[in-house]
């Protein structure tokens, strides 16, 4: 193989990962979006008087880095409104699903810990989509109230 051979199979697999990162990255927006899209949904659906934060709050979900501290917020204050929301319609959730986001939190900051992430990475993404399966069944009981 010739050196420009070289460098043309290099500039493709280059090219090609390039082209997997952005995919990859395009792909974690799309959820990221749905997800904060979700948890703005509760906040309306809750009414103004039950809501522990503005829903356009949710938004700072998009700032790297941020968000790891941020997503404890948003959890808390998701969870409380819908319990806020609950007990004056006489709904029982519970702890409107403050537990099992509150374990995918940490669960996401311990998996910035190298060799604790290998543990923490499922964890955190089993408990993120029960927590996010779990506010969008609590949206749909208070979208039937409405």
């Amino acid at each position: 193989m010739s050196h420009s051979d070289s460098n043309a199979l290099a500039a493709m697999l280059g090219g090609g990962c390039l082209i997997f990162v952005l995919l990859g990255a395009a792909i974690a927006l799309a959820i990221a979006i749905f997800y904060i899209l979700t948890m703005q949904k509760a906040l309306d659906l809750a009414g103004e008087r039950h809501q522990k934060m503005k829903p356009g709050m949710v938004w700072l979900m998009l700032i790297p880095l941020f968000n790891l501290v941020w997503h404890f917020f948003v959890v808390k204050n998701v969870s409380d409104s819908i319990k806020s929301w609950a007990a004056e319609n006489g709904k029982n959730v519970e702890d409107a699903g403050y537990t099992i986001g509150l374990i995918a939190c940490i669960a996401q900051c311990c998996g910035l810990v190298p060799l604790v992430n290998m543990l923490a990475g499922p964890v955190a993404l089993v408990c993120f989509i029960i927590w996010w399966v779990k506010v969008a069944g609590f949206n749909k009981l208070m979208s039937t109230q409405a």
